[in-house]
């Protein structure tokens, strides 16, 4: 039986992480469900994440990254409306030439976009502290989202622990028509399996489909993966992949990487590109998916085009065809957010800024700005179209609009005529837009400048460097032991598919604390239940229940390590999404699921709940959940690795590397 393109990589990069190799198959792979340690070669984070990471780093005594490659992006909090963002830029930049990471600097771009044109290599592994890593799987890299403390012990030359996925295909035929595009693959894909279908599975792309699609397309289609709930996404790394590596003169790096003629998959897909139409996932959900002719018409107050899913070089060159010589409705705001200074400089060279500009669009720096409620927040109530990966409910900043998801044709086709338009229909009577934009291809030469990447210390000079620490950085909690009881009060109970935004939102006004878990700790939970923080310390330890998919959305830690600073000792679901559920590991709280899911119906809020027999639990897989307010025995399953255990016993991740270095 042949392998997977995800099977070859982890199997290449598997090690035994102190507990021997996992049980593997007759072809040398581990088993479904086997917990899988994995050598990772690369590393990222971006400064939303970043701080926390690095303080976690220092706290292991390492004294030089043992990655072949890490770098630390600055990215996220470029609002400088205080010292906050600023001081953590300098921190993040000192921990850099301190400990041998690649920086890059405010302005050179958004992470994924940067990392996709200058560092990622077929074949190998990479796991960043922000969810959507999973865009490098577009050149045939092998790259998760993982929490800042998962990363942390990666750079430190640890291993990345998974459970080994199952092995999901999408067979692609035919091409794409004009004005139809990867980012409508990827919400026809989202539309089929919904937000929570790819939790478990890696998702790798093929079929002959694959070879009409450029990198910077089938980054896109990984990068959105992530809302799946995916592993990781991953394409073939072929002649396609060679050419754009050797646009971007990185030609000897390119390795061919394709899966087995006889590979088997747990499910294959098929989607024929020549079919699809332009789709469009409406509020508040990405999976909340129809095609744009069914929502046509509706009133568009704002556009925003870019972020790390549609910023590229290819995208903003068609975004610029298509404004060339027209301009934007006037009640419609329109944004433009190119993913890198690569990409900035060239729309420059060749024309296509002054186009954009002269549209009327406002065009905004190489960051990930209004995706993560940076800046240019809807109106009240207002219809914003975006290009971004994510729209839950009060992401913009704004608490009451309603942010659809488009692609950039789409997206432009609506702020040209001030409402939502399909830009097949617009294109039908304009065919010298249709020629423009199907001229738009991958350069052959990409312009390199790497100025604004800093490259790593020699050892003497790194040795002399002094970590530059604000005011705002404060030390992050560390949780306790687990005990063999557990008693306290249900302080909140939440539905299905709770977003990481839900736990800890994003936004201008909370994202500069990300380096001050006190100051955090007020809007824990805020878009749910505005009392949570003030109710959760009241009661010094408590318990939070949730539905199916909790934890859905980014990989940000902090949705585990302010809900630990403010005493939660457990989490109850019927689910959880993959990278959540490892964050609360790492921070010390307990993930449990209900054994069966009708008895989520019989929790209350405010509940006083006492689970027993907690250590002895973890070895059986079931634990007891006694409610004293009703007195109602629930069981819960804590279906864990040997690993996960042994980092429960000692409260967490920190602790548990800390007592096996000993």
């Amino acid at each position: 039986m042949g392998l997977t393109i995800a099977q070859k990589i982890i199997k290449e990069h598997l090690i035994d992480d102190g507990a021997g190799l996992p049980n593997l198959t007759v072809d040398g792979i581990p088993e479904v469900g086997e917990d899988v340690a994995i050598r990772i070669d690369q590393t990222l984070t971006q400064d939303a994440t970043g701080t926390m990471a690095y303080l976690e780093f220092e706290t292991m005594g390492i004294p030089r990254v043992r990655t072949e490659l890490s770098v630390a992006y600055i990215d996220h909090n470029m609002l400088q409306s205080g010292f906050e963002n600023a001081d953590d830029h300098r921190f993040i930049q000192s921990m850099a030439a301190k400990y041998g990471l690649y920086f890059s600097r405010p302005g050179n771009g958004i992470c994924h976009q940067v990392h996709l044109e200058r560092f990622a290599v077929p074949g190998k592994t990479l796991i960043g502290s922000d969810s959507h890593t999973p865009t490098a799987g577009g050149i045939g890299m092998l790259a998760m989202g993982a929490g800042g403390l998962d990363v942390a012990v990666a750079m430190g030359g640890g291993a990345y622990h998974i459970t080994m996925p199952k092995m999901y295909k999408v067979n692609l035929t035919g091409a794409l028509r004009p004005f139809v595009t990867a980012k409508d693959v990827s919400l026809e894909i989202l539309r089929i399996l919904s937000v929570k279908g790819g939790v478990g599975n890696i998702i790798e792309w093929g079929g002959p489909g694959v070879k009409t699609l450029s990198v910077p397309e089938r980054a896109t289609i990984t990068n959105m993966g992530a809302e799946l709930g995916a592993t990781t996404s991953i394409f073939p790394a072929d002649e396609i992949t060679k050419a754009f590596m050797e646009a971007q003169g990185r030609g000897d790096a390119f390795t061919p990487l394709a899966s087995d003629d006889d590979a088997v998959y747990d499910r294959v897909i098929d989607i024929d590109l020549s079919t699809l139409e332009p789709m469009i996932a409406c509020p508040h959900s990405p999976d909340n998916v129809v095609k744009v002719s069914e929502v046509a018409g509706t009133k568009v107050d704002q556009v925003c085009i870019g972020s790390c899913t549609n910023s590229s070089l290819f995208d903003m060159l068609k975004v610029a065809a298509m404004l060339k010589g027209k301009t934007i409705d006037p009640s419609v705001s329109l944004s433009i957010s190119p993913g890198s200074k690569q990409v900035l400089r060239m729309l420059s060279d060749t024309g296509a800024l002054s186009d954009i500009i002269a549209s009327g669009a406002r065009v905004l720096e190489c960051a990930c700005g209004p995706c993560i409620g940076m800046g240019f927040s809807p109106n009240s109530g207002g219809v914003s179209l975006r290009t971004f990966n994510r729209n839950f409910e009060g992401r913009s900043g704004t608490k009451d609009a309603n942010v659809y998801l488009v692609s950039p044709e789409t997206a432009v086709a609506s702020a040209l005529t001030g409402y939502i338009t399909n830009p097949l229909d617009a294109a039908s009577g304009d065919p010298m837009w249709v020629s423009s934009v199907s001229e738009v291809s991958v350069p052959d030469k990409f312009t390199i400048d790497d100025s604004a990447i800093v490259p790593p210390l020699a050892d003497e000079d790194a040795a002399k460097v002094e970590i530059l620490r604000g005011p705002n950085i404060k030390e992050f909690p560390v949780g306790k032991p687990i005990e063999d009881e557990i008693s306290a009060e249900l302080t909140l109970k939440v539905g299905d598919n709770i977003t990481t935004d839900h736990i800890m939102p994003a936004g201008s006004k909370i994202l500069p604390y990300r380096s001050n878990i006190p100051h955090l700790s007020q809007y824990c939970f805020e878009v749910c239940d505005a009392t949570f923080s003030e109710r959760a310390k009241a009661a010094g330890e408590s318990i939070v229940v949730g539905g199916i998919n909790y934890g859905q959305g980014s990989s940000r830690e902090h949705a585990a390590l302010v809900p630990l600073y403010l005493g939660v000792r457990a989490v109850i679901a019927k689910s959880f999404a993959r990278i959540h559920v490892a964050n609360l590991i790492n921070a010390g709280i307990i993930p449990l699921t209900f054994k069966n899911p009708d008895d989520y119906d019989k929790l209350a809020q405010g509940d006083k709940l006492v689970i027993e027999d907690v250590c002895a639990g973890m070895e059986s897989g079931t634990v007891k959940l006694l409610d004293k307010s009703s007195g109602v025995d629930i069981e819960l399953t804590c279906d864990f690795t040997e690993r996960q255990k042994d980092i429960l016993k000692c409260g967490g991740l920190l602790p548990y590397v800390a007592s096996s270095t000993k």
